[in-house]
């Protein structure tokens, strides 16, 4: 089966509108046949595939009626990749850190990355006052969780630096983990003095408060041109092996939601936003929403390089056992659909 086109997209988005009417997608849902699935991710843009997939009936109308669609909202990878190990979720957007832990606890049974989803789009903020990294000793910094992937990146750029930090927020930095809505809370009341965020939380800090971009993560990754993946999607294995036609109608709809994101921008952008308010009770500033879509990329490329780069570096930092990731990838049948499509294949580790 191809990749659906524009129309066919608002065809499969009238379908999903059709079935959530009928009860599909509802928990507990079940249909005739047994199939579900259920898909986990969060309320940042770098999520946006996910975001829009939802919104817009994309991938509850590529799954069709046969598979109840459910989803479970997380705001941190570490959380995600618990609840594919305990089948809570059957697929979840993640971020390349609780992907690889996930790979590396499970010893590489519990999970494959079967498509990119989005790169860039984080960074460090900070208050007034910091201006280089040599202002940063001393303060307090927040991540989302400890050995999420900004939890990560933070430690990294301190190890480069040759501070001592540890995971109980001592040292010279102190990192403590936050949830992102917490956090920007945290921010503006001064009980932080910056973060490592995902969008939209970044650019909402640097809208509402006194405070300025110190690092853009894509000036770190020389050595891919400032790509790094920020998000990919991830499957549990048996899920996987047991239902790969699931997964295959899943992998359709994420591609139509990336290409939405990339063609029609404003009214992905505008799904985007309903979606976010739906789960947060509040709407971002049209602004603030904007800043936050062009700060990331949106694709089905999972940018590997880069996953074994940020696996190194979580190594050196003390939050991850030297790992064989091989096999991690599962890009077959992401392949398969860009071929039927004419799109050139994207590669894992073993090229």
């Amino acid at each position: 089966m191809r990749v659906p086109s524009l129309p066919q997209r608002t065809a499969l988005a009238a379908l999903a509108v059709g079935l959530a009417a009928t009860g599909c997608g509802a928990a507990g849902a079940e249909e005739a046949d047994g199939s579900s699935l259920t898909l986990g991710y969060f309320p940042n843009i770098t999520h946006a595939p996910a975001l829009v997939g939802v919104q817009d009936g994309i991938i509850p109308g590529a799954l069709g009626e046969g598979v109840a669609f459910d989803t479970r909202i997380f705001n941190s990878g570490p959380d995600a990749v618990n609840a594919l190990f305990s089948g809570e979720v059957d697929a979840a957007y993640l971020g390349p850190s609780p992907a690889v832990n996930g790979w590396a606890q499970s010893e590489g049974q519990a999970l494959h990355v079967v498509a990119g989803a989005a790169t860039r789009g984080t960074g460090l903020v900070v208050r007034e006052g910091i201006d280089s990294l040599d202002d940063l000793r001393g303060a307090t910094l927040a991540t989302p969780q400890l050995g999420g992937t900004q939890d990560v990146a933070l430690r990294w750029l301190a190890e480069e630096q040759g501070w001592d930090v540890d995971t109980a927020g001592g040292g010279d930095l102190s990192i403590v983990p936050q949830a992102n809505a917490e956090t920007v809370d945290a921010f503006a009341l001064g009980e932080i003095d910056g973060a490592w965020l995902p969008e939209p939380h970044l650019s909402r800090v640097l809208a509402e408060d006194d405070a300025h971009l110190l690092i853009d993560e894509a000036d770190l990754w020389p050595q891919t041109d400032g790509r790094f993946v920020t998000t990919h999607l991830a499957v549990g294995a048996e899920f996987l092996d047991r239902n790969p036609e699931v997964v295959e109608d899943l992998l359709r709809g994420h591609i139509a939601s990336v290409d939405l994101l990339n063609e029609e921008p404003e009214r992905a952008r505008a799904a985007a936003g309903d979606h976010l308010e739906s789960l947060t009770g509040a709407r971002l500033d049209p602004g603030i929403t904007a800043a936050a879509f062009d700060n990331v990329a949106f694709t089905v490329d999972p940018v590997a390089p880069s996953l074994l780069a940020g696996a190194d570096r979580a190594e050196a930092v003390g939050l991850l056992e030297p790992v064989d990731l091989n096999g991690i990838y599962a890009l077959d049948l992401l392949n398969g659909l860009l071929a039927e499509d004419g799109r050139e294949r994207v590669a894992g580790l073993e090229g």
